[in-house]
């Protein structure tokens, strides 16, 4: 539900990996990787699906039971980013009506970018790679000195695209998303499409709670003022 009153969006902000690509298969084909490079049977992918959020933190710390504080968790992080810079796009796509939410945003004359905590070695060649190089704006996990919830990066992404911060939406599958959104003054809507893995959305206290893309569009259509005619 949302909860109104709240200002038409001028722009969008989106989340990129389980926001706007499924990229889980390829970030769980790293991680898995490494487990075979060292005789060790893959990861079910189930388990590390809903990680897939988390980055190099949920995949290490599904497929090796290491948190960032454990010894040996850098060495596999590292050798982890280099899997992944190395195939990357292999199977990673767009979720089922991404491609018509944006369509629909910028016929509307809306503008919409990416934020995310990807790091920009990756961002950078992967939006190209999946389709998502006419964003208005890319921020990657390094691009500001704190990365989200700090509400920094979205911030820099509503300066980038010459909106204010308060007729921006921030669309995203983690709690941190949400926060990040609520700390920059911008409604907030989780997708439950994504990577949201055993944490109920629900709780997050998002201002909206949308399950397709395609219900985010029919949101945006039926906002007053929202897409022009």
């Amino acid at each position: 539900m949302i909860r109104p009153p709240f200002p038409a969006p001028r722009a969008i902000l989106f989340d990129l990996d389980g926001t706007l690509a499924d990229t889980a298969p390829d970030l769980a084909a790293a991680v898995n990787l490494l487990r075979t490079t060292r005789g060790l049977e893959p990861t079910p992918y189930a388990i590390l699906r809903p990680t897939a959020s988390a980055g190099a933190r949920g995949m290490i710390g599904a497929a090796f039971g290491l948190t960032p504080a454990d010894e040996g968790y850098e060495a596999l992080r590292l050798e982890w980013f280099d899997n992944y810079q190395n195939a990357m796009a292999v199977h990673s796509t767009l979720f089922d009506g991404i491609p018509e939410l944006l369509k629909g945003i910028v016929d509307g004359g809306m503008a919409w970018g990416i934020v995310t905590n990807k790091p920009s070695r990756f961002t950078d060649p992967l939006v190209g790679m999946i389709g998502l190089d006419h964003a208005g704006c890319v921020i990657s996990g390094d691009t500001m000195p704190q990365p989200k919830p700090h509400p920094g990066p979205l911030l820099e992404g509503a300066r980038r695209l010459g909106i204010a911060p308060e007729l921006c939406w921030y669309v995203g599958d983690d709690q941190r998303d949400v926060e990040a959104g609520r700390a920059a003054g911008m409604l907030t809507v989780a997708c439950t499409w994504g990577y949201c893995g055993a944490v109920d959305p629900a709780t997050w206290g998002a201002d909206v709670l949308l399950d397709t893309p395609s219900a985010l569009l029919d949101l945006l259509l039926s906002t007053a003022g929202a897409l022009a005619a």
